[in-house]
């Protein structure tokens, strides 16, 4: 099973794409659509498209699993984000893989075994998971990894959308 995980954002969303076969996992690519604030806004979302498209089209996957937003600060961001998710997610609807989603929560008691776990703590998970010899960077790209991970796992919390 191939599996495609995004950490939606705007100016980078990033992305991680595993396989997983019984109970190995493998690295395929993993990295950011990289956006400029100065681009106009549907210019921003066609390169998101059209990048993560690209990238599916390629390895053809089997499950696309994304983040699930949550925001207790600056709504500006918070919209802007969700507006990079929902392309994402199209992109993933346009190229019919089924949809799941994940909260923070999830993906970190999936991946590093505890729900409070840390950034670090994670992408060191994710390195010794994956036999890395180092940990992805950047983060965006470690945080989808991870995602793709907690649906390779099979963790019970996703929802599909």
């Amino acid at each position: 099973m191939i599996i495609f995980g995004v950490d939606p954002g705007f100016a980078l969303t990033g992305y991680g794409i595993i396989e997983a076969d019984k109970s190995k996992l493998r690295l395929l690519e993993a990295g950011c659509v990289s956006t400029k604030a100065d681009e106009l806004f549907t210019a921003r979302c066609e390169k998101i498209y059209n990048e993560l498209s690209a990238l599916m089209q390629k390895y053809k996957p089997d499950a696309f699993a994304v983040e699930e937003l949550f925001f207790n600060s600056n709504q500006k961001t918070a919209i802007m984000v969700a507006q990079g998710r929902g392309v994402a997610v199209l992109a993933a609807t346009h190229n019919k893989i089924p949809v799941y989603e994940y909260t923070p929560l999830q993906v970190k008691q999936s991946v590093a075994g505890y729900g409070r776990a840390d950034k670090n703590q994670v992408q060191q998970m994710v390195k010794v998971i994956l036999k890395l010899d180092k940990i992805i960077k950047p983060d965006d790209a470690a945080d989808a990894v991870a995602i793709a991970i907690s649906h390779a796992y099979g963790y019970r919390g996703a929802k599909i959308i």
